[in-house]
C-alpha cells in the first residue's frame, strides 16, 4: 500500500481539489484509492453536502452521509481557524497521539493508495506544541506539497519544502495548482522551483486538467506498479 500526506504552503491553496483529482485519476486507472481528512475547521452540518469531506467521498464514489463524513473527518470544528484555536473555542484540544493512531489505522489494507489530507499549511499549529509538519513526521510517510502560482509562491514553496526536508520528510511531488491570477506562466514558476527543490513538479491547470491529474496519479502509484 502507498501512503501520501497532502499538505500545502498555506490555506485555501487547493489541497482538497488536488486530493480529489488524484483519487479520481487513480480510480480510473484501476487503483483502490481512498482518502481521509482527519481534521477540519470551519465545518457546518448545514453545508455538509459541499464540505471538503463530501468532495473526497464523492471522488471515492461513496455516499455523502453524516456517518461517512465522521469516518474520514473525525476531528471537526465550527470556527474557520487553526485547529488549536478552533478546538479551544469548543473546550476541546487536538490529541496528537490519537491523531497519529487514526492515520496509522487508515493506512491498513485493502486500499492500495491512501491520501491523508492535512489542514491549512504545513506550519499550522495543531496544539500548543505541534505543527502540521510535526504530524507528517510522526506518521512517517512522504508528502505531496500543493502550492499556487500566485505572486510570492516561489518563496512560500521553498520555505515549505525546507520545513519538510528539515524534519526528514520526503517530498514525493510539488503540485502547482494554477491560481486565478498568475504573474508568469506556471511552467516558468516550475522551472525556478526545480532549481531549488529536488522533487518532481506537476502543474495542474485550472481547466482541462484530467490529463495532468492522470500523470500525477501515475507518478504516485509508480512504486506500487514496480512491486517490492
Amino acid at each position: 500500500m502507498l501512503n501520501y500526506f497532502i499538505t500545502a504552503t498555506g490555506t485555501e491553496i487547493g489541497k482538497t481539489y488536488v486530493t480529489s483529482g488524484i483519487l479520481r485519476a487513480a480510480k480510473a486507472a484501476g487503483h483502490n484509492a481512498c482518502a481521509v481528512k482527519p481534521i477540519l475547521s470551519g465545518y457546518d452540518d448545514a453545508s455538509a453536502a459541499t464540505s471538503d469531506p463530501a468532495l473526497l467521498l464523492a471522488a471515492m464514489g461513496r455516499a455523502v452521509t453524516a456517518r461517512n463524513i465522521a469516518a474520514i473527518s473525525p476531528w471537526r470544528y465550527a470556527a474557520p481557524l487553526s485547529p488549536d484555536m478552533a478546538a479551544r473555542r469548543e473546550g476541546r484540544a487536538v490529541d496528537i497521539n490519537a491523531l497519529t493512531q487514526f492515520c496509522h489505522a487508515a493506512m491498513a489494507p485493502p486500499a492500495d493508495l491512501l491520501l491523508i489530507e492535512g489542514v491549512g499549511g504545513i506550519a499550522v499549529p495543531l496544539d500548543g506544541k505541534f505543527l502540521v509538519a510535526d504530524w507528517i513526521s510522526r506518521i512517517g510517510i512522504p508528502a505531496v506539497l500543493v502550492a499556487g502560482t500566485y505572486l510570492g509562491t516561489i518563496s512560500h514553496s521553498i520555505t515549505a519544502a525546507e520545513a519538510l526536508l528539515s524534519r526528514g520528510i520526503t517530498i514525493a511531488a510539488i503540485v502547482l495548482s494554477e491560481s486565478p491570477e498568475s504573474p508568469v506562466p506556471p511552467a516558468e514558476t516550475a522551472d525556478v522551483l526545480g532549481r531549488f527543490v529536488k522533487a518532481p513538479i506537476h502543474i495542474i491547470p485550472r481547466h482541462l486538467n484530467d490529463q495532468s491529474f492522470a500523470a500525477l496519479a501515475s507518478l504516485l502509484t509508480a512504486p506500487w506498479k514496480a512491486g517490492p
